[in-house]
């Protein structure tokens, strides 16, 4: 009844047993129900606890509902109760329920039903939006990706899953197929005489049509580089979609999945002026913060040096704005890189006087700091090359504080004051890493990276771990080979990391290896997982795989824990008054304090990777 899942006393059993033949009569007698309507298009493990004098409704190991009854024997065994067992359907097309039925058992009472939602939960392929990358997402929920011409067309990338009901990875030998089709009808997209594949796909820096090359899952993933060589308008203003698919397992829809409606457009954009902003802070509970009676926040006191955590929100349209880039470096200023680092010589002010006289004559417009505040990352990024091409360091940070101003976070301007050291030593390290190659085997790049990020981390003490690499070879999207275009992608969310940590409050808890305050590089389903089943109050600390630079929160910290009502929760973890590393903090008590001294933090968990 208005799908909801309704369980029954059962015929011979309960005096409170309806009349099986007559359906209206089911609903007028004692029964247990789902309160919410029943999940479609999605895997729902059932639980269905009966005995002579009561029975209870399990949904994915939770007891929804529960009901006494009144027995009509006084000694019935096991088997005749599974002899009286039916299942019956009504509604749906001729009474019957389209759907699949994933290792039914009949259990004895003495194991409990969460012994069966956890034994062999049945799998299903997901699509990881918190992962991708080039897209932005329009008004109406749709991803607007540019496309068409190859001079034109930018690539995008997106991440599939398969794991299991329960939201843990599968390992599993299998490759991922991808099509391109039309969102309205499910058809392919044809493919236009003499012209490329609709979709192509990029593999170890080479594209292929996608229907050519399939993509192995490693770790339950599988990482996909596209590109759309089609335009919307050119197909009568048509979407698309991408379908993902598993080949030879069968036409079952858990082993498919589909992408958000597609709108392949053209590069260019109309610009429109900004509003300024205000900017409103937050505690961890979400209530806005109370002023002081001397107009100050008291949490925001910089003699205090609280801590902030803010929620993190991971929706669909921050997502726009908040994941994925590709920054577009080249090696036009080489050779005065290297002339700068001949000059080793010369003092920082030397250094900056001569760089304030190059620059002096470029000013930063006003429609550069309303672009900024507009654009997507790939835009921002683009920018910031820019600028930092041509303006000096003083004008850099006025463009920083202006930015951060009009936008209303002050985030902003950490990462713009970033942006010169983190493409300059990006080229540099690139060009170490590759020797001129176009790419490079993967094996041969992890010590050169390794000593990057303990260079610029400050941390010589701890190395990187093989499931960091892993994490990292995620996000590059690459597998044997690394192409300059994924390492510039890894290098934007790697360089804000190593620099959060080389600071004073975070470089403490890196160091410490007993507690381990911060186990390396975490995915977001990682710390779920290994939260799964653990007290209030729980928490687990990690740097978010999906604020790349310029991202205002890139290197930041999130702290994910397990809330009062027994649910996870992801919240942001700002540090008010971050200093330089060169800052003693003798004022400031250690940042593990501060984190225990919240209400909902109390005890540090333990990260559960799945063999």
């Amino acid at each position: 009844e208005n799908k909801k899942m309704m369980l029954l006393p059962l015929t011979l059993l309960h005096k409170e047993a309806p009349d099986p033949v007559n359906t209206s009569s089911w609903t007028e007698v004692p029964n247990v129900s789902t309160k919410a309507q029943f999940p479609l298009q999605k895997w729902v493990h059932v639980g269905c606890e009966v005995s002579r004098n009561n029975m209870r409704l399990h949904i994915c190991g939770e007891i929804v509902g529960e009901q006494v009854l009144t027995s009509l024997k006084s000694n019935v065994t096991a088997s005749d109760c599974t002899r009286k067992i039916s299942l019956f359907s009504v509604g749906g097309d001729g009474y019957s329920v389209q759907g699949f039925i994933h290792c039914a058992q009949a259990l004895p009472s003495s194991v409990p039903v969460n012994y069966h939602y956890t034994k062999d939960p049945p799998l299903w392929l997901s699509v990881d939006k918190s992962s991708s990358s080039g897209i932005e997402l329009d008004e109406d929920g749709v991803w607007n990706i540019v496309g068409g011409k190859a001079s034109c067309r930018e690539s995008f990338s997106l991440d599939v899953v398969l794991s299991n009901a329960i939201g843990q990875p599968v390992h599993k030998d299998v490759k991922v197929a991808a099509s391109l089709l039309y969102a309205d009808s499910g058809t392919p997209v044809e493919k236009m005489m003499d012209s490329e594949a609709p979709l192509l796909v990029s593999y170890e820096g080479v594209e292929f049509s996608a229907e050519d090359k399939l993509c192995s899952l490693l770790n339950g993933c599988a990482s996909f580089n596209f590109k759309i060589t089609q335009l919307s308008s050119k197909r009568d203003k048509r979407l698309f979609c991408i379908k993902f698919e598993i080949p030879n397992k069968g036409s079952y829809p858990f082993f498919e999945a589909v992408t958000n409606q597609i709108r392949c457009i053209s590069r260019g954009r109309d610009s429109v002026t900004p509003e300024r902003s205000n900017q409103i802070n937050h505690l961890l509970n979400g209530v806005p913060e109370v002023a002081s009676s001397n107009g100050t926040s008291d949490i925001l006191h910089p003699s205090a040096k609280r801590i902030r955590l803010d929620e993190e929100r991971i929706s669909e349209r921050e997502f726009e704005n908040g994941n994925g880039m590709s920054m577009e470096w080249s090696h036009q200023n080489q050779e005065e890189e290297e002339d700068e680092e001949e000059e080793n010589s010369s003092t920082d002010t030397e250094k900056t006087e001569i760089r304030d006289s190059t620059f002096k004559r470029y000013t930063i417009s006003d429609s550069a700091i309303f672009r900024y505040c507009l654009g997507n990352l790939t835009e921002r990024s683009l920018l910031l090359k820019e600028i930092t091409n041509n303006a000096s360091d003083e004008e850099i940070s006025e463009f920083a504080d202006q930015v951060s101003l009009y936008s209303g976070c002050s985030h902003h301007g950490y990462q713009i004051k970033m942006a010169r050291k983190l493409i300059a030593e990006g080229t540099n390290a690139w060009i170490l890493i590759s020797r001129n190659y176009q790419r490079v085997h993967w094996d041969n790049v992890v010590i050169e990276i390794e000593e990057h990020f303990m260079r610029i981390s400050k941390c010589s003490s701890r190395s990187l771990t093989h499931q960091d690499f892993e994490l990292l070879r995620r996000i590059c999207g690459c597998y044997e080979y690394i192409t300059q275009e994924n390492f510039e992608k890894m290098w934007c969310w790697l360089f804000p990391v190593a620099s959060a940590i080389s600071r004073g409050l975070i470089n403490g808890m890196w160091r410490s290896s007993s507690p381990k305050w911060i186990e390396g590089f975490v995915t977001k389903e990682e710390a779920e997982h290994s939260l799964q089943g653990q007290e209030p109050g729980t928490f687990i600390l990690r740097f978010p795989t999906s604020r790349i630079w310029p991202h205002p929160d890139s290197g930041s910290l999130v702290v994910t824990y397990v809330g009062h009502d027994f649910l996870i929760h992801h919240r942001l973890l700002t540090i008010d008054h971050m200093c330089d590393s060169s800052e003693r903090y003798t004022d400031a008590k250690p940042l593990q304090d501060m984190i225990l001294a919240e209400p909902e933090l109390s005890r540090l968990g333990r990260i559960i990777r799945s063999i």
